[in-house]
């Protein structure tokens, strides 16, 4: 097969939509959409050198591989082992066991399992994982290895022309899972292969039943390709389920593309999109890590344009001195392959960033008491929690803390900023002798309304209507309810509003129900618990720089917090907790060191939760509560004695 320049330009079109995309999401908001074109082109590449092979009988699987990685490994180890280095000297414990981690599992190419895995309602930001990109990779070289394997096995049961069908047949199941996945598990359709293995066939496709066109209506379909993928890159965002079925805009534009195959194009054709989709590889390898430098060290918006200058300067390089390096690819016998440098270089690599996450493992490990530094959570014998991928679960309607063994009068309600509350309910429900209900699921803030702080896609979702329906329908049976909300996530791009909780709030004290509100705690830039936890790993002590804030959500965090106080000051049945006396300083008094409230930068810890206790215990406000706290229990004691 001859150079395509349609597809090299392609690539150029795909790398400068990611590059922008992440630099700067207001730029081009779909930008992400790059790397199904890049699906798309794999897929037909891949397609057609599998297919010439299996039609001239000489088709090796070995060999196939082994081209694969001789055009993957070197390039993609090499920006590993610069993070590695890079890392020894300046990220913290926990970032550089992570990047150990995240080093295994690209060079293994399971890093869009990892990635999945950790996908979670709690797991680090995405610009705290300085590999994260490199899912794809992993995606395209499973699709490299499965592939072949069922091509060549479809052979040896059908004619190649049968096998044709089958792949549009596998294309069309891909898609449909795709679609069905997007909005019942979105991270899985994200990053899994088998919902992402759709777009490759797409290529596979492209190259199995080419267009026979003239060259009026080549430009045609170029153009329209071409609109459809730029109208991915401009009208999807962030907030859209992908892939999804809108996902057909960029493939079906990539498609079109290749379709066209027009090498004299203007648009694929010109000089700089040449040479951009030479480098755009080692481009994309190296571009994502200068995005999360410039977050992780907080250098500001000014340093993006350099950012993106830098990211094809060291594509050309990578290109240049690494990837137009000539490694072996004519095995003559078995032994021969042992002599392929790039698989040596990819396993040292992978051995090393393993070797290095275990190491820090086993430091992790010998800490004590290192569960008291995270949240409360299921995993640690409370009750808040983030739905899995079945469906709402009932038993996160039955779960208490304090006292176990009687009905409970009080409730706790609301997202994970009223969970991480759950230790210090807990020591003030047995210490009053009373039971309380927690009904916490994460980005559920407590409110009678079908808003969410997400897309109904999201797993909490359906568990969030069940949450509220059931308080709402059994609020009666509660004579204290407490409440929380991460208010500075009403500012996403889901707009809800803190008008929901205000409205619940009148109608539950209207039922002279006492209402309590646990005020939020300082959101910091950085995982202020991590960096803790880094120092007790042998990091240093926690600065200044740990506890800095994006002031606009403070400032919107503490303009809801006033129309609480305000509204607590004319409504007799509800009590609003003073953050200030809440939460005196950043750090726990009287500790042996500065131990942060905080256990991920946003919520507190259980340590910190029972050390709030006293705080809570001894306010201005808890003689009231623990009147209403005495009569019910008195209540219950005589109930029972009759």
């Amino acid at each position: 097969m001859k150079f395509r320049k349609d597809i090299n330009g392609l690539r150029a079109i795909a790398v400068i939509a990611v590059v922008l995309f992440h630099f700067n999401p207001a730029w081009l908001p779909g930008g992400f959409a790059g790397v199904d074109v890049f699906f798309v082109i794999s897929g037909f590449l891949m397609t057609g050198i599998i297919f010439r092979g299996i039609e001239q009988n000489n088709f090796s699987l070995i060999r196939f591989y082994f081209a694969r990685a001789n055009r993957i490994i070197p390039a993609l180890a090499a920006l590993s082992l610069v993070l590695l280095a890079f890392g020894w000297f300046y990220l913290t414990p926990l970032d550089y066991k992570a990047l150990g981690k995240h080093v295994a599992g690209s060079m293994s190419f399971i890093s869009n399992m990892l990635y999945w895995r950790e996908s979670g309602y709690f797991d680090a930001a995405s610009l705290e994982k300085w590999l994260l990109h490199t899912w794809s990779l992993s995606v395209e070289w499973q699709f490299y290895i499965i592939y072949p394997i069922i091509l060549i096995a479809a052979k040896k049961f059908f004619s190649e022309k049968s096998i044709k069908p089958i792949i549009l047949i596998g294309t069309a199941l891909s898609f449909m899972l795709c679609v069905i996945v997007t909005y019942s598990d979105p991270s899985a359709a994200y990053y899994l292969l088998p919902i992402r293995a759709w777009e490759m066939l797409m290529g596979g496709v492209a190259y199995l039943y080419p267009l026979a066109l003239s060259v009026r209506n080549k430009k045609a379909v170029e153009r329209v390709g071409f609109a459809l993928i730029i109208s991915s890159y401009f009208f999807v965002s962030s907030t859209t389920p992908w892939p999804g079925y809108l996902a057909l805009l960029p493939v079906l534009g990539s498609f079109l593309i290749i379709q066209s195959q027009r090498n004299d194009s203007f648009i694929t054709g010109n000089l700089v999109f040449q040479k951009i989709g030479l480098w755009s590889y080692s481009i994309y390898l190296w571009h994502w890590p200068l995005v999360v430098a410039i977050s992780y060290f907080s250098l500001g918006e000014k340093l993006v344009y350099p950012g993106m200058l830098l990211s094809i300067m060291l594509g050309w390089a990578s290109y240049q001195y690494i990837e137009k390096i000539k490694f072996n690819n004519s095995f003559t016998h078995f032994s021969s392959y042992l002599t392929s440098k790039p698989i040596y270089l990819g396993l040292i690599t992978c051995l090393l960033g393993g070797t290095l996450y275990y190491h820090y493992n086993v430091q992790l490990k010998s800490i004590d008491n290192l569960g008291d530094y995270h949240m409360a959570g299921r995993d640690n014998g409370y009750c808040f929690g983030t739905p899995g991928a079945e469906a709402a679960d009932e038993d996160y309607l039955n779960c208490q803390i304090g006292l176990k063994n009687k009905p409970a009068n009080v409730l706790l309600f609301g997202d994970s900023f009223a969970g991480h509350f759950e230790p210090l309910l807990d020591i003030v429900g047995n210490n009053e002798q009373i039971a309380i209900d927690a009904i916490t699921t994460n980005s559920c803030y407590p409110a009678f309304s079908k808003n969410f702080n997400g897309h109904s896609s999201h797993l909490g979702y359906e568990q969030c209507m069940m949450n509220r329906e059931y308080v709402q329908k059994n609020i009666e049976q509660y004579d204290v309810v407490f409440i929380s909300a991460r208010w500075d996530s009403f500012l996403g791009d889901w707009a809800t509003s803190p008008d929901e909780v205000l409205d619940m709030v009148a109608e539950i004290t209207s039922k002279n129900i006492t209402v309590v509100y646990l005020p939020n705690p300082t959101v910091y830039k950085r995982n202020v618990g991590d960096d803790y936890i880094s120092h007790l790993m042998g990091g240093p002590e926690l600065d200044q720089e740990s506890f800095s804030v994006e002031e606009y959500r403070l400032a919107y965090t503490k303009k809801i917090e006033n129309r609480l106080e305000k509204l607590a000051s004319r409504n007799k049945n509800f009590i609003f907790i003073n953050k200030e006396k809440f939460f005196p300083n950043h750090l726990i008094a009287k500790a042996p060191s500065k131990i942060p409230y905080s256990a991920d930068g946003a919520h507190i810890s259980i340590l910190a939760a029972k050390q709030l206790e006293k705080n809570f215990t001894n306010s201005e406000n808890y003689e009231d509560l623990k009147n209403i706290f005495n009569s019910f229990s008195y209540r219950y004691q005589t109930s029972t004695t009759n």
